[in-house]
């Protein structure tokens, strides 16, 4: 499981933003996300660096 920090994520609608994004390279990826925290986990076949470079494309900048 990987857990990346994601900032800029307000709403539910980020979430499912995230979520679209990561599916799209990995359809059977889960993906949980703690508004909260910023924080995003996930279980995919995605490396860290690949999931990362998605999330930002989709406008969600990720740090570590």
């Amino acid at each position: 499981m990987l857990s990346l920090k994601v900032s800029g994520m307000t709403c539910g609608g980020c979430i499912k933003a995230v979520t679209k994004a990561i599916q799209s390279q990995d359809p059977q990826a889960k993906v949980e996300a703690d508004l909260a925290s910023q924080m995003v986990s996930l279980e995919t076949s995605l490396s860290a660096e690949q999931a990362s470079q998605i999330i930002t494309d989709a406008g969600f900048p990720v740090s570590q």
